[in-house]
């Protein structure tokens, strides 16, 4: 089975799959959470060398005071508890996102696990945070346009890996296989930049239930995929 290097996931139906239990949707974030461990276990056992899940976007702001706050309660302890997760799986983590928005004890969180973990290499697992892909093109476009303006850069030398190089994922290998948990068919402003030659897999499993067997169907379906690139396969 040809694994992919990167795969990317949008860890959606936790709020869903607590409400068809009866349970509040803070209790579907928390077994999320915890799911995510496991299947990061599961990712470094197929040989999986990047991760990047969407976690909080943007426009996830726009949710109950009382669901939001839950989640920074869980962020807050995620990302102390991530730093065993990556001396266990020699891990390293990297936030992308506009983190400036979260308060300052997460943004503290967040600087001392990724310089933490920074010596680890076995397998690179992103966090999207206060993420949204236009907002991270258009910060990246920003900074371009400064560094243009002070002559810094020609703009006739800007091409795909000079602007990739504005991007929060700059250093990363686009991903090859993008996973969507609970039916929705849509990517809800993720890695728009990075994933114009990535392979889709939506599944109507919820994120919570998403378990080895399921990934393992997920990467059998990538490996299905005629993955040409704009190019034409010649025929034998």
């Amino acid at each position: 089975m040809n694994v992919p290097n990167h795969i990317a996931i949008i860890l959606d139906g936790n709020g869903r799959w607590a409400k068809a239990k009866g349970m509040p949707r803070s209790y579907g974030h928390m077994k999320g959470c915890a799911n995510l461990e496991t299947v990061c276990d599961y990712m470094k056992e197929l040989g999986v060398k990047y991760v990047t899940v969407y976690a909080f976007s943007t426009e996830n702001w726009k949710r109950s005071k009382e669901e939001v706050d839950g989640l920074m309660k869980l962020f807050r302890s995620y990302l102390k508890k991530c730093i065993k997760l990556a001396d266990k799986n020699k891990m390293r983590v990297r936030v992308i996102g506009e983190i400036s928005a979260f308060d300052q004890d997460i943004q503290d969180s967040i600087e001392k696990l990724e310089e933490y973990s920074q010596k680890y290499d076995e397998i690179y697992f992103q966090i999207a945070l206060n993420y949204g892909s236009r907002d991270e093109i258009i910060r990246g476009v920003r900074k371009l346009a400064q560094d243009a303006a002070d002559g810094r850069i020609n703009p006739q030398e800007i091409d795909e890996k000079v602007f990739g190089n504005y991007l929060d994922t700059a250093g990363i290998p686009d991903p090859d296989l993008m996973i969507r948990t609970s039916g929705e068919l849509r990517l809800s402003n993720f890695l728009l930049w990075q994933m114009a030659y990535t392979e889709f897999y939506f599944t109507d499993v919820a994120w919570p239930d998403f378990n080895k067997a399921e990934l393992v169907k997920a990467i059998e379906k990538y490996n299905q995929r005629d993955r040409r690139y704009g190019g034409v396969k010649e025929e034998a």
